[in-house]
């Protein structure tokens, strides 16, 4: 028989036979103790033999390679499915390449359909970019949807603020739990509860309004206590599925997700309020967690281990760079506590969100009262940092990365990035008071949140450089001070504005910036301290 497809040349051992028993038949089922696969190709003919050893010898041939190995073999059903074969050969046949140039990886690679070799850790960032894309998208509806219920049911200013300080309650609380849950949990367990937790609380605030308002700050804080949690658990995903020299462009990438989230929150929620009503922006936005959430089981695993569908090249390239696969079962706090590079991330962290909080919680009412926009054009345009952040975020990232891949120290590199994420908005900010026209003023908003978020290749990216298996834990202590920033920043920026003016504000800004920029680049490092 002849055949010019590939030929493999299979050696097996048959079970022994009884004299009265016919030959054994060569059927769909395979049984050997062990086997030879070889590849040998010549010409376009075949052959069968039994060699001294009495095992059948299948041998098809054609021009230009020849590579063999020897491994152990179980029952193998010839009916399985083309992905499961081509994932034993490819398998099998690591590492190995034809003397045509051709690798084993290809000759798989053309059995697999392209979607199916999309890098798998890149999966798990984009899941995670969308799970933020609805967490900011959950969190800003409210303050567009707050407009209409307060006039409902005849709340004061007093419970409006109550009603919108209500969320950090809950996402306070959660911020360490959720990073010691994932870490010893695993994050695709933490970062699905939190978003289907998140996603009922928001569709059922409507109804919580409706009940009174204990209700309403209840729920609001249980909503933040999902959210909380969010976070930590994407770090722990992060350190275990990307390399170090992707690390700065995945999670430039995952908190584009929360700076697009709130655009999209920000430009739907106005439109569903005046078609449908208010309820319609919780019941509509908080209904998309379960789309999210069946996708995420079919397709998120904690570590690349888990995952049963991962190619061998990526798996290789994965775990070549991950950190130790040893469990974490308890958290060494005092080990933690002692190294200064944890507390320059907590107190960066801090000087960084003070600044951060405080452009985005009060720049309409800047727009407003300094600029002399309207109301409308005040929410118009506080959509535009965010848009210049998602952008200046990615590009970050992808210097870093580059930065990193040519050599440069993840120590440098951290540092670089995080420098400009302190000196850029306070470099802007202190033009604010020279500038002589709305747009100029503008333009310097856009440009200190645009070099701000140079901070997600910075800080952000250092709880997995210097302690990956406990990132989870990190991120929550140092959110958690980044969480008090902009609760104690948002409520002195009113004092000072009772009592002061808008420079007093940006100089305050400025100079936690400054401190920050001292306390990182003398503490901070991007060597493991921790394992």
């Amino acid at each position: 028989m002849t055949a010019r497809a590939s030929v493999i040349t299979l050696f097996y051992s048959p079970p022994k036979q009884h004299h009265n028993q016919p030959e054994f038949p060569l059927r769909r089922r395979i049984w050997s103790s062990d086997f030879r696969i070889r590849f040998r190709i010549h010409d376009s003919s075949s052959c069968s033999r039994i060699d001294d050893d009495g095992n059948l010898v299948l041998t098809r041939r054609r021009k230009s390679w020849q590579v063999w190995t020897d491994v152990k073999s179980k029952p193998y059903d010839a009916a399985d499915s083309k992905r499961r074969d081509s994932l034993k050969l490819e398998e099998t046949l690591n590492d190995v390449v034809l003397k045509n140039g051709q690798s084993t990886s290809n000759i798989i690679a053309e059995k697999i359909g392209w979607w199916e070799q999309f890098p798998k850790r890149w999966v798990i960032v984009l899941l995670c970019f969308s799970a933020f894309l609805l967490c900011n998208m959950d969190r800003v509806n409210m303050s567009i949807a707050i407009l209409p219920m307060a006039s409902e049911f005849n709340w004061s200013p007093s419970t409006v603020g109550l009603i919108q300080s209500s969320f950090f309650w809950g996402y306070l609380l959660t911020q360490v739990a959720g990073g010691i849950w994932a870490d010893t949990v695993g994050g695709k367990f933490v970062l699905g509860f939190a978003v289907v937790w998140w996603s009922i609380a928001t569709a059922f605030t409507p109804v919580a309004a409706k009940l009174g308002l204990p209700f309403l700050l209840v729920t609001r804080a249980i909503m933040g206590i999902g959210e909380g949690v969010a976070m930590p658990a994407m770090n722990n995903l992060l350190s275990r599925w990307v390399p170090v020299a992707e690390r700065s462009r995945s999670l430039a990438l995952v908190y584009s997700g929360m700076y697009l989230g709130s655009v999209t929150g920000l430009a739907f929620s106005p439109l569903l309020i005046h078609k449908f009503g208010w309820p319609s922006v919780f019941y509509s936005f908080g209904s998309l967690g379960t789309v999210w959430f069946a996708v995420w089981l079919n397709k998120a695993h904690s570590t690349p281990l888990e995952d049963p569908e991962l190619l061998p090249e990526e798996k290789k390239l994965i775990l070549s760079s991950s950190v130790s696969k040893k469990p974490v079962k308890s958290i060494p706090w005092r080990l933690i506590l002692s190294k200064s590079p944890v507390w320059a991330l907590i107190i960066s962290h801090f000087c960084h969100n003070w600044g951060t909080f405080i452009l985005l919680t009060w720049m309409p009412t800047y727009y407003h009262q300094v600029l002399k926009f309207n109301l409308m054009e005040s929410g118009m345009l506080s959509v535009l940092p965010w848009l210049t952040m998602a952008f200046s975020a990615n590009v970050g990232g992808w210097i870093a990365d580059t930065l990193v891949s040519k050599g440069v120290s993840v120590t440098s590199v951290r540092k670089i990035m995080q420098t400009i994420g302190f000196l850029g908005p306070a470099f802007f900010l202190t033009q604010l008071s020279h500038v002589d026209s709305p747009a100029m003023a503008v333009l310097c908003m856009a440009c200190s949140q645009g070099t701000d978020a140079f901070s997600q290749s910075g800080l952000y990216s250092n709880h997995q450089d210097i302690a990956p298996r406990y990132s989870g834990v990190l991120l929550g202590l140092s959110n958690t001070a980044g969480v008090l920033a902009g609760v104690f920043g948002t409520a002195a920026t009113g004092y000072i504005l009772q009592h002061g003016s808008w420079d007093d504000v940006f100089t305050v800004s400025v100079g936690l910036y400054l401190v920050g920029t001292v306390v990182w680049n003398l503490f901070s490092t991007g060597e493991k301290i921790l394992d």
